[in-house]
């Protein structure tokens, strides 16, 4: 089964968070700041890690900033109602997800596994049968390999997250035509999960900036203002 890391000062929320992963037959690794979470993700990398926000030592937002800098592992952020300028930060560098405090437990175990589902970690079982992926994807410059979770843009490697991967997927399956922010976001999201537009919007950035440092001259995701996205026809 997955390997599940979750990073909270709050040591009551670590245990029982734990525990109701473990009952779903997941291994946890359990840290109670963001500077041995960082050394102990990169000794030791899990398929999935949760995130508080607000810590001592190094809060989520850092750890998040320096972890990306080695490691697209999928993330969901521990945010407090108020937080709402946090989550836009912790999307734009390259969080999957993020559920907002106090939160159920099994809303947090059914995020976890629509992620791994998403991620391909989950393998066998019926609610982690890996699906099919539908092979190579080619267009123009960009190459994608759903199977490898690879990608490539003029030869040049562009490394994405989970969720960035499928919402590129999903626009170049069709080049040239519209997909509006809710159909990405079926594409990208579990239908157990709601995302708001700032969500797809954020995603979108990420993914031009990462292309861009491929190729200054990247344009081929377009936004048509009020109506969605759509990657350009070669």
């Amino acid at each position: 089964m997955a390997t599940i890391a979750l990073v909270d000062d709050d040591r009551n929320i670590l245990a029982s968070v734990s525990i109701a992963l473990e009952a779903e037959g997941f291994h946890v690794q359990t840290y109670t700041d963001g500077a041995s979470a960082l050394a102990g993700l990169q000794a030791t990398p899990p398929d999935i890690a949760v995130f508080d926000i607000k810590m001592p030592r190094m809060d989520g937002l850092e750890l998040l900033r320096r972890l990306r800098q080695k490691s697209e592992l999928p993330v969901i952020f521990l945010t407090s109602k108020d937080d709402e300028i946090d989550e836009l930060f912790g999307l734009k560098m390259g969080a999957d997800d993020y559920i907002k405090k106090p939160f159920s437990q099994r809303l947090l175990v059914e995020r976890v596994k629509a992620i791994l589902r998403r991620s391909g970690a989950v393998k066998g079982g019926p609610e982690g049968e890996a699906q099919p992926s539908g092979g190579m994807l080619e267009r123009g410059k960009l190459v994608m390999d759903p199977d490898r979770h690879t990608c490539t843009w003029n030869g040049q490697d562009v490394t994405l997250t989970v969720t960035e991967f499928l919402i590129l997927q999903a626009l170049a399956q069709r080049p040239g035509y519209v997909k509006s922010r809710d159909q990405l976001m079926d594409a990208a999201y579990d239908d157990q999960v709601y995302v708001d537009d700032r969500t797809i919007d954020s995603h979108i950035k990420r993914l031009r900036k990462k292309f861009k440092q491929a190729d200054d001259d990247f344009d081929a995701i377009e936004t048509l203002y009020g109506v969605g996205y759509k990657f350009k026809e070669s």
